[in-house]
């Protein structure tokens, strides 16, 4: 049986409990005042599934209060159908696929993959990459813009790249975790910056041999290149294939599935993606654990824009 076949794909109420169940690991607490265990289930054929009233505060709530699915009035079982069809593919599922597979409209679609992109946002407990014994690969890619752009240089801002595309600079611990961020050029100075606040300074740092990383790599412990304008993709242990591979995955999802995505979206997509590559299954994390992990991340998240 697939996990798409479960209770809480198709039945509302086995949905709700689904979510509680992650979000309330601990009890049900209410999101007014913050009592934990003091409130009861409202019964009833008017009443909406779920619906709680607590007894310190005498407010109701549900479960989705204080996450990316509250006033939301997309059904809980719809919403748990789209976190897993998003933390399962791969390469992504677009709003004109999840519209379809859900019999949601398009707008609506498109509202959902969004906040569930924003539940995908690692939180603030993030600590360093690398470390001691660690080998991290640093490299920048690019996507956008248009084809007969390709090869033409942005001469009006330099260290951006190819005309009307954007940057993107990824950290990825081989064996380990990556970090994906959106940044304006890939100067010494922008990626210095983003170093500084993402990776230990012991780290084994191997990247290509882009003149912008030789100053940045006298700040860890060790830094190796490997010269692929010369066709030197690997010498020995030094190589920077594990990141080609995650860049290889995200820009095949971005080009073949997403195909469009504004600037100021692309964040999203890379916590997506960065998401997905860090709870992979080769470090043990199944498609329905991935969904868990998603949902979990939803609390205390809010999108306030509309679609």
């Amino acid at each position: 049986m697939s996990n798409l076949s479960s209770p809480i794909f198709h039945e509302e109420k086995a949905a709700i409990a689904f979510l509680e169940s992650i979000l309330w690991a601990d009890g049900c607490v209410c999101p007014k005042c913050g009592s934990v265990g003091e409130h009861y289930a409202i019964a009833g054929k008017k009443a909406r599934p779920g619906l709680r009233d607590c007894r310190d505060c005498r407010k109701q709530f549900t479960v989705k209060i204080g996450t990316v699915f509250e006033s939301s009035h997309v059904p809980v079982h719809k919403w748990l159908q789209a976190a897993y069809l998003m933390t399962s593919s791969k390469k992504g599922i677009s709003a004109h696929q999840i519209h379809r597979a859900l019999g949601v409209t398009y707008k609506t679609a498109w509202f959902m993959t969004h906040r569930l992109r924003e539940a995908m946002r690692p939180g603030s407990e993030l600590g360093l990459l690398g470390g001691e014994g660690k080998i991290v690969e640093a490299d920048e890619t690019y996507v956008g813009g248009k084809e007969k752009n390709k090869h033409a240089k942005d001469r009006l801002h330099a260290g951006r790249g190819p005309v009307g595309k954007e940057a993107v600079f990824s950290l990825v611990e081989r064996g380990g975790k990556v970090r994906s961020t959106h940044v304006k050029s890939v100067t010494a100075a922008t990626l210095g910056g983003v170093m500084r606040e993402q990776l230990s300074n012991d780290t084994h740092l191997m990247t290509d041999e882009a003149r912008q990383y030789i100053p940045l790599g006298k700040g860890y412990k060790a830094h190796e290149t490997v010269q692929h304008g010369i066709g030197e993709y690997v010498r020995g242990g030094t190589h920077t294939n594990t990141i080609e591979g995650y860049f290889s995955i995200f820009k095949r999802g971005m080009t073949g599935v997403y195909q469009h995505c504004g600037e100021q979206h692309l964040k999203r997509y890379l916590c997506e993606f960065d998401f997905r590559y860090n709870n992979r299954d080769s470090l043990g994390v199944d498609d329905m654990s991935r969904t868990a992990i998603a949902l979990k991340g939803a609390k205390g998240k809010r999108l306030t824009y509309r679609a």
